[in-house]
């Protein structure tokens, strides 16, 4: 598509942007309208921890523009990211956001739409897997089960400056949730673990390090909120992981040997036969449903 099939209302800006999540990494679990968008898309933002598997499914005519976004590498501020979809949305008529996981789990993805609607831009939100069900799983790891757990908290461990409150309540949290799935927070760990503790919750509490999550390199690390720590330091165990903290940590003897192979979307690995999915609809929507005619 080009920015000439886009349609001039008065001053508003010519194209429409897609905050589309891109789910944990392996490329089996991105959404078809996620794939669908990306092939029509005009020019497409994205962040650090994106996979190079979903990336090679965008049009090789669109601009491809790294926004980063990880711990001490961002290429662009969030401001800046800001301004970048506005002038990128005056200039085509397809303009992707594509960030990892899903774009309103910890993604920013709710302050950049009411950024962009806010200047009067056209946006849609493409739900995504996030990383804090999908990379447990793929540990053998269940957030909530019957047995063990009935709530599961997701919680930020990189927390915004001059956020709407100074922290999180760390004691509310060790004392109402049975599951609790810490993203971005692996250099601040030995502060939550503290405060977990000072909360009430027990130091043998069973904790999961999970790194590249649902990725070929996937990585994890088993230990308890007393000895975690100790742990990373001797194993080197770094950023980017989930941590998962609570009971349901010790189904996963039993459960990762039956994890879900990571996609291999060149040879089809990984990948169910097509013969035995379910016939795709017909329309998924605008400008999906017009991709075959050519336009948008």
């Amino acid at each position: 598509m080009t920015n000439a099939h886009a349609h001039i209302e008065g001053n508003r800006p010519l194209g429409k942007v897609y905050l589309v999540g891109a789910g944990p990494g392996d490329p089996g679990l991105f959404t078809l309208k996620g794939k669908a968008l990306l092939e029509v898309a005009d020019v497409v933002v994205y962040d650090a921890l994106v996979s190079p598997p979903i990336l090679s499914m965008v049009n090789p005519h669109a601009r491809l523009l790294s926004a980063g976004k990880r711990r001490g590498y961002h290429s662009l501020s969030q401001p800046e990211i800001t301004q970048l979809l506005h002038e990128l949305a005056q200039q085509h008529a397809i303009v992707v956001r594509l960030k990892g996981g899903d774009p309103f789990v910890f993604g920013r993805g709710g302050e950049e739409m009411a950024d962009l609607i806010e200047a009067g831009i056209d946006v849609e939100v493409v739900p995504g897997i996030t990383a804090g069900v999908a990379v447990p799983a793929y540990a053998g790891i269940p957030v909530t089960h019957r047995s063990l757990s009935s709530s599961v908290t997701f919680v930020t461990g990189h927390e915004a400056a001059g956020k709407y409150r100074p922290e999180v309540d760390w004691r509310a949290i060790a004392q109402g949730s049975e599951t609790i799935v810490i993203y971005m927070g692996v250099h601040n760990l030995p502060n939550i673990v503290k405060a977990l503790t000072d909360g009430g919750l027990s130091s043998e509490t069973p904790v999961a390090l999970i790194r590249w999550g649902t990725r070929p390199e996937q990585d994890e690390l088993i230990a308890t909120l007393a000895t975690i720590e100790a742990e990373m330091r001797a194993t080197g165990f770094a950023a980017p992981a989930i941590a998962v903290i609570g009971a349901v940590v010790n189904m996963r003897p039993l459960l990762a040997a039956c994890r879900p192979a990571v996609a291999d979307i060149k040879s089809g690995a990984g990948i169910a036969d097509p013969k035995i999915l379910p016939s795709p609809p017909t329309t998924i929507g605008n400008p999906l449903a017009r991709m075959d005619s050519g336009i948008v």
